[in-house]
């Protein structure tokens, strides 16, 4: 997986910031139920904090007026649900953003809470983009019906190559981030890109060699599709990680250009 269970997105917590949070059972038109982790930025929550606060004027007015526009549906690594995207659906809420934070393995084994050392890797190879893409809509629904006009899916290892196809599947989404994706799980994907994506990529990735990044790349271009891919030199797969310090700078960065991006295309 790409995270220890107790780690936590490199990424602080805003103070003052008010937000809401419940732990969900959604169901997607295939009649799957899930888990999944919703997070809301109250009415008159607090944002904004150096670094940040640009880019969050208009969440927080979002907020403080009892309205949201901008959702995000998060898909973790290939663990599923836990602490650390439950955390980042909070952080994603401070900053006036509601986040839905689903669960892979509803059809396979359940919705209830799992021990950290369970076996997840037989259930991951059993499941498809159908499967992943119909739980997306459901995330994407209940996202609507709290009134978000604009929704992006953010994802993370198998679920940053989720989040790209997603943005290839009709949800209607204005953009799909992707944190060390493996593009071949989704390049056949391209021509059908209804949204501009963005790829933040370690560059010391053994997982993902630089040239699968070149042909991801060419793909996009070569399709005419908006893009932005990232390679952060000598990070590795999991950068994204609050005890990975040594690569503080470029999760700071990909977090940034994270918010950018919403920011640009919502």
């Amino acid at each position: 997986m790409c995270f220890d269970v107790d780690s936590e997105p490199p990424i602080p917590r805003i103070s003052g910031a008010a937000v809401s949070h419940d732990d969900l059972v959604l169901e997607s038109e295939d009649g799957n139920r899930f888990a999944a982790f919703r997070a809301v930025p109250e009415a008159g929550s607090v944002t904004g904090q150096a670094g940040d606060a640009r880019l969050e004027d208009r969440g927080a007015e979002g907020a403080a007026g009892g309205e949201i526009s901008t959702g995000v549906v998060i898909l973790p690594d290939v663990r599923g649900l836990y602490r650390f995207y439950e955390e980042l659906a909070l952080r994603f809420a401070e900053r006036g953003h509601a986040a839905i934070a689903f669960d892979y393995f509803g059809r396979t084994a359940g919705v209830d809470k799992r021990p950290d050392d369970w076996d997840y890797m037989p259930l991951v190879q059993q499941l498809t983009h159908e499967q992943v893409q119909a739980d997306v809509a459901a995330c994407v629904r209940e996202l609507r019906e709290l009134g978000c006009s604009a929704i992006f899916t953010v994802g993370f290892c198998f679920g940053g190559s989720g989040s790209w196809a997603a943005a290839a599947w009709g949800h209607g989404l204005s953009g799909a981030v992707g944190f060390y994706g493996r593009p071949g799980r989704m390049i056949e994907l391209v021509p059908q890109l209804e949204a501009p994506i963005l790829a933040l990529q370690g560059g010391a990735d053994q997982a993902i060699p630089h040239e699968d990044n070149l042909e991801f790349e060419q793909a996009l271009r070569t399709m005419g599709k908006e893009y932005e891919l990232i390679e952060f030199e000598r990070a590795p797969h999991s950068f994204f990680d609050r005890k990975q310090e040594e690569f503080q700078a470029a999760s700071d960065e990909a977090w940034q250009r994270t918010l950018e991006f919403i920011e640009a295309h919502r």
